[in-house]
């Protein structure tokens, strides 16, 4: 392999996207049918900015990230269609080979649930300086220094002692600080965060996510952070997509999309935060219905059978994301004349 064409250009000098997602599709083939998992996606994420991804479980934001790094295994899924741009090179025309030294490297991922990502039978330290060697291309011992360094960087005590450990002997958040270890150890130009807090305590959860931001802030990298909670989008991200059932229904800046939003699922998500001041034995809101079968999703606009402002056209036809104001765009039929 040459050296340039594992070579990419600055996103700082550049000034343009890090990563430049158009109409991607990631379909599963199954008995029941083919489930479009992810049916025509775009999204921008700037440079060192962090961009969130919400929505409901079963919406796709997880294979989205999983396609954008190439691990959806064959059988069932396959990337259809789309373009995955990152630093101007499409992902999706990249050699297996290519992708080899880009993953783990310039993009890295925080998987939801450490204990199913590291690997129970190596160290932590094995773990961390495999993904240093393989990228940096340094001895051994070196690695280990390396590794040992990492440790301390997101702030686990005694850290020479932690790199002899198994990751059963660790605790759920010390776990999850060596998952971000791992993803921060070649300092990528782009971190995807799949619900890294899952499963830890509000204490813990608040502890890892300012250690992200300090981090990522100390190696200039931009963060596509996923999540199901709104709360977790409004304290740490700049901008942001809503997906629903397979498609973006909303993006745009984090204070527009939570001060003026346009998309009725948007609506739904934020009225059903609870809020102080709420009365005794006020129902929460919710969102009625339930997201549809994406083997058999519903015609037209996928959330039409629970949407209340639900048109006749809505069941006809999937409305295009147009742009109401600045960086600011929605999928509906309200927003089109």
């Amino acid at each position: 392999m040459t050296k340039e064409s594992t070579t990419f250009p600055s996103s700082m000098e550049r000034q343009d996207p890090v990563l430049q997602i158009e109409n991607l599709q990631t379909h599963f083939y199954t008995r029941s049918g083919v489930v479009k998992a992810v049916d025509g996606v775009s999204l921008t994420v700037n440079p060192q900015e962090t961009f969130g991804v919400v929505g409901e479980t079963g919406c796709g934001k997880s294979v989205m990230a999983l396609s954008v790094m190439r691990l959806i295994e064959w059988p069932p899924g396959r990337i259809v269609g789309g373009r995955v741009s990152f630093l101007g090179r499409d992902l999706l025309k990249t050699s297996d080979q290519e992708m080899r030294q880009v993953r783990g490297n310039r993009i890295s991922m925080i998987f939801q649930e450490p204990m199913t990502s590291l690997n129970p039978v190596y160290t932590i330290g094995d773990q961390i300086a495999e993904t240093i060697r393989l990228h940096q291309h340094v001895s051994r011992s070196d690695a280990t220094k390396k590794a040992v360094d990492i440790l301390r960087r997101v702030r686990i005590s005694d850290p020479e002692r932690t790199i002899k450990k198994h990751p059963h002997e660790l605790s759920g958040g010390m776990r999850q600080r060596v998952m971000i270890a791992i993803a921060t150890s070649c300092n990528p130009k782009l971190l995807i965060a799949d619900e890294p807090t899952t499963a830890l305590d509000v204490t813990i959860e608040a502890q890892i996510l300012e250690l992200m931001k300090e981090l990522v802030r100390e190696i200039g990298a931009s963060v596509m952070l996923i999540t199901h909670d709104l709360g977790i989008v409004a304290e740490n991200c700049d901008r942001l997509a809503v997906m629903y059932a397979g498609n973006v229904v909303e993006s745009g800046s984090v204070q527009t999309i939570f001060s003026k939003p346009r998309h009725p699922y948007t609506h739904g998500l934020l009225d059903a935060i609870p809020r102080l001041g709420r009365k005794r034995g006020e129902p929460l809101a919710v969102i009625k219905g339930s997201v549809p079968d994406l083997a058999r999703p519903p015609s037209g606009c996928k959330f039409h059978p629970r949407c209340p402002d639900a048109m006749s056209k809505c069941g006809e036809r999937i409305p295009e994301l147009v742009e109401i104001e600045p960086d600011h765009v929605v999928s509906c039929w309200l927003y089109i004349r």
